[in-house]
């Protein structure tokens, strides 16, 4: 590695990579999805590829953009994971009844005047791969770059949402406690930010803790954080923690637990962290035993290992759309499906019932106004009942109960916060209930 690659060197190569915060309000003037469509510019083809097509994890290339639209869709080559058994049984047929009538649906997006149309807006927010079931039957289905319907995409932080329910479906159980301390759990928390947060609180990322995910600083948290994890490679004289584990228990507390919703993934590590404890088993080998190998996945997924082997719970999980349909399908059937209640009952209505407004007004999220956040589970509390699981650059399971409808899109959005991409996404997805509901 070059001895210029310092921190504050590696952390602005990586600006407009997969980390990528605007700097400003607005987006800047991108190359088109088409421009940088991964199969048309041939990352990683050739025996050797050619040097100026080889991403390679050491110098953070697989993270920057053009590149990630490739590396998405691959992800395992550049750091280790684990397998999300799918099970031995075949796979639940998704029906079909694809429609003609979709992509020329119109709508305006947040903030503009001029209508666009949904085939549109899928190019406008680099869309890799997208499912939209409607009554469970397979409506639409699309993929672009290098996605097939066999190929597993990063979801990013839905990944958060799977095992957010992992965890309450344990608090249902009775096998965790959600008004007890973490240190019940993890004592080796006890003098870190959560060594007085409630399991609530971290189920709905209400805990004071001193950690920024503001990408574009580069003395930011979220840096020692993905170094720490794997995700980035440490650069010449790193000195941060070397491990997952290691990385929670540096974090100190920063103001009051639970006053106000605030993102921060380090609460989705905790909670795998005590799932781990209570079951003995990873997240990713808990989500293929409780929810994976029920749902009649089509593929395995795979889950992102830190360097000791840690599930990455804060954005490691990698599955195909179809896959990510099928949760979405159960999820929206109140944890029914494939001929079994998988999820209880109860623990979807209370993840649609939603957090505290009050709490999550207070992040100032503009696309999502009236919104609340429980278990990891993103609630739009709009007329149809939506609720949602978010990842950055446009990774989203949108369940709109209403409609009866499902939409599990991956993406590969230049931007990394989705207030860049909601503008189109949220509405086409209100537009496509509307039109779903009207012609049936």
């Amino acid at each position: 590695m070059d001895a210029t690659f310092t921190r504050q060197g590696m952390a602005a190569a990586l600006l407009a990579g997969m980390t990528l915060l605007a700097q400003a309000q607005t987006a800047p003037k991108l190359p088109s999805a088409a421009e940088t469509d991964p199969a048309r510019l041939g990352w990683m083809v050739g025996s050797p590829p050619p040097a100026e097509k080889m991403l390679h994890f050491a110098d953070g290339s697989h993270a920057k953009f053009p590149q990630f639209r490739w590396s998405f869709a691959n992800w395992r080559q550049f750091m280790p994971s684990t397998d999300v058994w799918r099970g031995d049984g075949g796979p639940r047929r998704l029906e079909r009844a694809e429609r003609g009538d979709i992509d020329g649906i119109s709508f305006v997006p947040l903030g503009q005047s001029e209508p666009m149309t949904w085939a549109q807006s899928l190019q406008a927010n680099y869309t890799d791969a997208i499912v939209v079931l409607h009554k469970g039957r397979v409506v639409y289905e699309k993929y672009n770059g290098v996605m097939t319907p066999h190929t597993a995409h990063m979801a990013m932080s839905v990944t958060k949402s799977a095992f957010g329910l992992l965890g309450a479906m344990l608090v249902n159980e009775g096998r965790i406690d959600e008004t007890a301390l973490v240190t019940r759990y993890v004592p080796e928390l006890k003098d870190s930010a959560w060594g007085d947060a409630t399991v609530r609180q971290v189920l709905d990322m209400t805990v004071g803790v001193k950690y920024s995910e503001a990408y574009a600083d580069p003395k930011a948290e979220i840096w020692d954080h993905v170094r720490a994890n794997g995700v980035l490679p440490k650069p010449p004289g790193y000195t941060g923690p070397a491990s997952s584990y290691a990385f929670l228990q540096s974090l100190r507390k920063e103001g009051e637990h639970g006053q106000a919703f605030a993102y921060k993934t380090v609460n989705s590590d905790v909670l795998g962290w005590i799932i781990k404890r209570v079951t003995g088993k990873g997240v990713g080998e808990l989500l293929s035993e409780r929810i994976w190998q029920k749902l009649g996945a089509e593929e395995d997924a795979y889950m992102l290992v830190d360097p000791d082997g840690v599930d990455f719970a804060g954005g490691g999980l990698n599955a195909t759309t179809r896959d990510l349909a099928r949760l979405g399908e159960m999820m929206r059937l109140g944890g029914q499906y494939n001929g079994q209640q998988i999820v209880p009952k109860a623990v979807v209505d209370d993840i649609q019932r939603g957090g505290r407004k009050s709490d999550f007004e207070k992040a100032g999220y503009k696309t999502l106004p009236g919104g609340s956040y429980r278990d990891m589970w993103w609630v739009l509390h709009n007329e149809d009942g939506a609720f949602a699981a978010r990842g950055i650059h446009g990774q989203t399971l949108y369940i709109d109960p209403k409609a009866e409808m499902v939409v599990a899109r991956f993406a590969s959005f230049p931007m990394a916060a989705n207030a860049f991409n909601d503008p189109t996404s949220l509405p086409a997805f209100q537009a496509l209930a509307r039109h779903l509901m009207a012609s049936h």
